[in-house]
This record gives C-alpha cells, structure tokens and sequence, in this order.
C-alpha cells in the first residue's frame, strides 16, 4: 500500500494514502469518538458529527468531518495539518454530543443498552453536559408491535448504521430517514410498523445501533410466569450461543467455549431439564438429508434448499413464494426438538404436554416469529417452542439471579434421551455448516461408507455466496452455501429462471450463519484498522473457531451415528420422513405473506 506523510498534533506520522482521517489517526494512537462510523467506515453516512477535527492548510482551518475526510500529503497542500485537540475541534464534539443528548431519551437505568450505551461513551470522552440544550423534543414512535424487535425513535441519534446494515446484508432497505428537520425519524416508509413491511426481524439493525433505539423484544417474563404458574420449564440452547455468551461477562470474543458454564447457569436459573439443540440439529439432518435423497431417486423437485433460519424463511414467503416447493419441509432444530420433547419425552416421563414449557436460547430474534407460526404446533395444538430468549436474554437473566458466571464450574447438559450431540450438530452455528453436515451423511446413505475426513473445508468460509462440487463415490454433487440475503438472490434467481445447477443449497438470512445472529452479544466498532477491512469477519472468524473446535474434540461427528437419535428412531419415530416424522417434524410455508401477526 503507497504510504504518505500526514501531520496529526504538530508530530508528522506516514500513513496508507487511501485512509480517511478517522482511520489515520486511529492508526497512529489517536482515538477520534464517533457514532455513525461502524465496520471500518463500510456503514457510515457520516451523520453524526462527533468526529470534527480541524484541519489546517493554508487558507486556515476548518471543522470537517474525520470519518469520510481523505488524508493529504503534506508536499501536496502545503501546511495540512490534523488538530484533533484543538479548542475548535474539542468544543465543536462537545457540542454535536450535547445536541443529541438534548433529544434523546433519559430512561438509561431501564435501557438495554444500559453500560453498552456508545453515546453515554462518547458524551463521557467528550465532556458533554446533558441539560445545556433544552426545548421541545422530536415526537416519538414506539413499535413493539412486530414479534422480535422493537423501536423506540426517543432513543435514536439518526446515524443511519441500522439503514446501511440493512441493505447491506439483507438488500431490502426496510428502513429510512422519514420526515424532515426536526421531526426526522429513522423508520420503515411512512413510518410504518416492523410488522407491517417486509422486515425479515434478522436483527442485523438492533446489532449495530449504538443506543437503545432498536432492541429485541424481551419473553424473559414469560418465562418467569411459567415458572411461577409450576410449569416444568424445559431449556434448550442453540449452537452458537455457547461461542458468544462468555462475552456478556468480560471474556474476549473467541477467549472460551461457554459450554459448561452456560449449562451451570442454567441448572442454578432452576429450569426443570437443560437441553442442547445439537440434538435437534442431528435430527433436522436425519429428516433432511433423507429429503434430499428421496428428492434425488425420485426426480423430485431441485435444488432442495434448507430451512433452518426463519429470517430466509420470511424472505422467501415475502419475495420468491414461488419457489416454496424447493425448500426443506423439516423444521428448524429447536422446533423439532420442541415437538420431540412435548411428545417422545413426554411419553417417556408419563407427563402431561400441557405441564411443558419448551424455552430456546438462539442467537437469533427472527425465532421469536418462528415460534409463533400455527404451523409449528404439532402436538395437541400447543406451540413446540413456547418461549424464545436470545443469547443477551439469557445473559441478563444469569446477571439477575446473582449467578458468578466466571466462578460457575463446567458442567453437562441432562443426559435424559434427548442428550447426546455430534460434532454435526456443533457447525449448524456456522454458515455452511448445515450443509456441510447434511453431507456427512448424505454420503453415508448414498455409499453406506463414513466419509473420511469429516470435514467438507469446500463449504467452509464467510463468503456471500460460495459453491462446491462434492465427489461422493464417484457421483458429482453441485451444492451452494449463501449468508445475507444481499447476495443470496442470485441463486433463488436462478432457480426461478431454471438455470440452477445445484442439488442442495443452504441459505442463512445472517451473514456468517447463527453466529452472527441478531440476538448475539454486542461488538463494538474496531478502533484497530490492522484488524482487517471488516471487524465483522474478524469476530465471525473467532466465534467460528469455538464451533469448529468442539466438531474436532467430539468422538462422534455424523448425525446418523448419534447412540440417542437411534433410539428415537427405533423406539418412536421408525424412520426419517415416516408418517409420524412428518406429523412431528415437518412444517408448511405461505405464499404472499403480507405481514407479521400482531401478539
């Protein structure tokens, strides 16, 4: 990279020519607070002008914007010069931090950004005095009326990272600046509910939004009220959760494997029975993987798509119902380990299903609609799932109860039929890694040999969209992986064009897979450029390598090999895809879906 000679407070520091100022001192040691900059500047509108510095050349100095301001070599403008301490520059942050603190909510004790909050930060760096500026305030929308997030408009500072994330990784722009002047929101158009536009409630927008003006819809009272009503209560955890929650108590992002501790937590929270969705995930391979191959021998509908992110799932029935007869009719692991354990286990246990309340941990705020879909209740008309928290849910319920995450010891899931998992269902947390499971033992179906080695490294990575041909003894198998639905409409273009040359495509509607997902602990923006051009492959990467690494240590790592998934077979379902299976743990999809129900 060509470097340049930049004078940052009067000290001349050689820098890489295509860097802003943001990024340039930043580079050197300096820290310029900002609200709008996220993700390296990829997200930026340069809205919120917390970032002024002055900037002197020869026709004097001048207040700009660092964030979207290019560097200049000292030869090239004579006298350029970054003063990020100047009085100019410190009172102007000072001022545009207490211009936003003048129209923004004062409810911090109650926020869920409480101690996350970016602007109470920079107000604090900044020096900002909370009452200088006071008046009438722009009036306020509330939205808690769609099934996973809500918006509070007294909460947003307009910096406009929730409109570039959406379009960014979804490519639908649900949101906008609406109105003008003092009255600006930040809203769907016409500021219309999250319940009445195509929202895919992925939560991509509440993971980047520095205040409290975007959150996930809390159901930590319903579980509390099925607790206190007697019901047996009934945890199970996804993946992903276990390599991100160690971070809601100070643990570096990709530091630990919260598995032990996470399921500790959750025995002293008192639920009745703490499950693992790894189960559910074996499951949903067996079901799905044997779709696949009923599909194939019987030249069934191609390419199969899976169906386990209900962000996609919304996608779909929004943009391309037209293509619902590729897609998996198998649930997603937590509802069929949802309905397993209302039914089989229920079975076992001489319990009534209406004494169970089902409660997943996901990653994810789309699961808060899933759950509620009529077409996810498969036994005696009760929901699989009754409640869903996110990973920053359970991790405000642990920090409640007064539990000492880091003093919790390790201990292991209930070993009650529905306990054992293999290394397959570990990588569901990841982009490709469904596939990459479904594989595992679609060759073994196909072949009747285990594939050696596991892994399918040609379905790996953070790609948008990626594809492999797979040799499973001697037949050629085209498959395709896609995160964001930014990019994944190209393969649902040419399906709809019948120009797919795949089998089996896996989408998931966040980049990077569950990982990623919109109920996962918040990261705040790289102050290191040397961290990569995108802190979220960065963090995606570390949260990945926890997956990956519990895959490598476990003895078994093909779903169809699971001792307990065998028993469920042989013991209750009879085979993948049987008539039961499908009763249980299959689901159907709506064609133009015009909105989400209102709870």
């Amino acid at each position: 990279m060509e470097k340049i000679n930049v004078k940052i407070e009067g000290r001349v520091y050689s820098v890489d020519k295509n860097m802003t100022v943001l990024e340039a001192a930043r580079s050197v040691g300096f820290n310029i607070p900002t609200l709008c900059y996220w993700n390296h500047g990829k997200n930026s509108l340069a809205s919120c002008r917390v970032c002024l510095v002055e900037i002197r050349t020869a026709r004097g100095g001048r207040l700009f914007a660092s964030c979207v301001y290019p560097v200049a070599d000292i030869p090239a403008e004579k006298g350029f010069e970054v003063l990020i301490s100047s009085p100019m520059a410190t009172a102007a942050r000072k001022a545009s931090v207490e211009l936003l603190l003048s129209n923004h909510s004062k409810d911090c004790q109650t926020c869920v950004k409480n101690g996350q909050c970016e602007l109470l930060e920079v107000a604090k760096v900044t020096g900002a005095e909370d009452n200088r500026f006071l008046g009438e305030k722009t009036p306020t929308t509330y939205d808690d009326v769609a099934p996973g997030i809500i918006r509070d408009t007294s909460k947003c500072i307009l910096c406009g990272r929730c409109i570039e994330r959406c379009k960014e990784a979804q490519g639908i722009g649900i949101l906008g600046f609406e109105r003008r002047g003092f009255k600006t929101i930040v809203a769907p158009a016409a500021n219309r509910s999250f319940a009445k536009v195509p929202c895919l409630q992925c939560g991509q927008c509440i993971n980047v939004c520095p205040t409290g003006a975007l959150s996930e819809k809390r159901e930590i009272t319903k579980v509390d009220a099925a607790m206190a009503a007697g019901k047996k209560v009934i945890v199970q955890v996804a993946p992903a959760v276990r390599a991100a929650l160690a971070e809601e108590f100070g643990y570096k992002i990709g530091e630990l494997n919260a598995t032990g501790k996470m399921v500790a937590a959750l025995h002293r929270l008192g639920f009745y029975r703490v499950f693992d969705v790894n189960f559910g995930a074996d499951l949903t391979i067996m079901e799905e993987a044997t779709e696949l191959l009923h599909r194939i021998k019987n030249k069934g509908v191609l390419p199969q798509i899976t169906s386990c992110s209900p962000g996609w799932i919304n996608y779909m029935e929004y943009f391309y119902s037209d293509l619902i007869p590729n897609v998996s009719t198998c649930k997603s692991p937590h509802e069929m380990q949802g309905a397993i354990t209302k039914s089989y286990f229920a079975k076992k246990h001489d319990l009534d299903p209406k004494d169970l309340f089902v409660v997943s941990v996901m990653p994810c705020t789309a699961k808060k609609y899933e759950a509620k879909r009529p077409q996810n209740a498969a036994v005696e008309h009760l929901p699989d799932v009754d409640a869903v928290i996110t990973t920053r849910e359970l991790a405000a319920m642990i920090k409640r109860a007064g539990i000492l995450f880091r003093e919790l010891p390790e201990e292991e899931f209930d070993d009650d039929l529905l306990g054992e998992y293999t290394g397959a269902g570990v990588i569901f947390g990841v982009t490709g890694g469904v596939m990459e499971a479904a594989l595992r033992t679609a060759y073994h179906a196909l072949t009747g040999k285990e594939y050696g080695p596991i892994e399918f490294h040609e379905v790996r990575g953070f790609k948008s969209v990626r594809d492999a041909e797979i040799d499973i003894d001697g037949t050629k198998v085209k498959v395709a992986v896609a995160s964001g639905m930014a990019e994944a409409h190209v393969l649902l273009d040419e399906i709809r064009a019948g120009k797919s040359p795949y089998a089996f495509i896996e989408i998931m509607c966040c980049p990077g897979g569950c990982i990623n997902g919109g109920g996962q602990p918040f990261v705040k923006p790289s102050l290191k450029p040397e961290e990569g051009a995108d802190i979220l492959e960065t963090y995606r990467q570390k949260r990945a390598d926890i997956l990956y690494g519990i895959d490598e240590r476990k003895t078994i790592r093909q779903s169809h090999n699971n001792p307990d998934i065998k028993r469920l077979y042989e013991d209750f379902l009879g085979e993948p895809c049987s008539e039961l299976s499908e009763e249980l743990l299959h689901t159907s999809y709506v064609s133009d879906r015009p909105c989400f129900p209102e709870d």
